[in-house]
């Protein structure tokens, strides 16, 4: 997905210690080693806390992230960000939570 490899390249700018391999066999985006986003050909899916992705689930702007029907993955949710700073802005976010929980 182009809009993700933009936005990740933007990130990456602030970022360079940040490191791109596979997951879920999509190409993702991780920090101190652990992934916080990846994209598939249709969205962008991010690591957030479980009670951000069931807020923005509610409010129909994400999907559950599934490996497999029925069997959601609680804290990562789809996205079809409109642009290529709204995908910037939940990469800065999934991030940042993925940081934190790392460094705790």
């Amino acid at each position: 997905m182009e809009l993700f490899e933009r936005a990740v390249a933007a990130l990456s700018a602030e970022h360079p210690d940040d490191e791109r391999g596979r997951m879920l066999r999509s190409l993702g985006v991780k920090t101190g080693g652990k992934f916080y986003a990846f994209a598939t050909e249709e969205d962008v899916v991010v690591k957030l806390p479980a009670a951000r992705v069931a807020e923005l689930v509610a409010a129909g702007v994400g999907q559950p992230c599934e490996t497999r029907p029925g069997h959601p993955m609680r804290e990562w949710v789809r996205l079809v960000p409109a642009d290529v700073d709204g995908c910037l802005a939940h990469l800065r976010e999934a991030r940042a939570f993925v940081a934190a929980s790392a460094a705790s």
